[in-house]
């Protein structure tokens, strides 16, 4: 049976698959870096249960959403999920895999690939979870390649793709966009004071021409372990993370 959370100081419920990949804090940081506008058509790719889509249509909810996932039955409840938020009129999920999908038509792009690629982890035994890791098919295997390259081929010229990723993976991310991306934003993300970045959200605009810039970045805990203000102003009050004009 699904497991039920609430999130965003309890304004998004969701429904979740047990043996499945869970709702995380990264799902939510990556929402609230998504720049968004009325109007504008976002993609969540990878989608799962509609965890980051859902989390940007509500801090934004004037937006249309779509979600694309490689599992039929997470895609059926993101349906769900959309529906019980309210949702359902403004969302549409679809079950294909990020590599056949091509429809420029979105304003941005939200993804928050397989921190792990081949060689580089221990299968999860759990097949919906391994689904959902990248780990299902090591002949097939999809690379952070494939999802930039993804986002790209489902962007209008300067649209722009948010992820997040493990921070020492950033030096591959920059590889792997290019020189068909400007604007780059690096934002890292910190556990706690005087702590390496483990984690980093990157933005970049398709085609663009923008210098690019490294954010102060966001501790996510205090000393004491509870979450920082600027954390609680983000993943509980549904604040955005360092959103700037194009």
């Amino acid at each position: 049976m699904p497991d039920d959370v609430a999130v965003l100081g309890g304004r998004l419920k969701l429904h979740q698959i047990e043996g499945a990949l869970k709702t995380s804090t990264d799902s939510l940081l990556l929402a609230a870096a998504c720049p968004a506008k009325t109007g504008d058509h976002v993609l969540d790719l990878g989608c799962g249960i509609g965890s980051v889509g859902l989390g940007v249509f509500t801090r934004q909810p004037h937006i249309k959403l779509t979600g694309l996932d490689i599992q039929a039955d997470h895609v059926e409840l993101a349906r769900h999920n959309a529906k019980i938020n309210g949702y359902e009129k403004f969302s549409n999920f679809i079950h294909d895999d990020v590599r056949n999908y091509e429809n420029r038509i979105y304003d941005h792009v939200v993804c928050n690939p397989p921190y792990e690629e081949s060689g580089h982890y221990i299968i999860s035994p759990h097949k919906k979870r391994a689904v959902a890791l990248g780990h299902q098919n090591h002949q097939e295997k999809i690379e952070l390649k494939d999802w930039v390259k993804a986002a790209y081929n489902n962007l209008k010229s300067g649209g722009s793709l948010t992820l997040i990723h493990k921070a020492d993976r950033l030096q591959a991310i920059i590889v792997a966009m290019g020189k068909a991306w400007g604007g780059i934003e690096i934002i890292p993300i910190y556990s706690k004071p005087s702590q390496k970045a483990k984690r980093v959200i990157v933005r970049a605009r398709k085609q663009s021409k923008s210098v690019s810039r490294i954010h102060e970045g966001l501790i996510l805990h205090d000393e004491n372990g509870g979450y920082s203000k600027a954390a609680e102003k983000i993943l509980r009050e549904g604040g955005g993370l360092f959103i700037t004009e194009p």
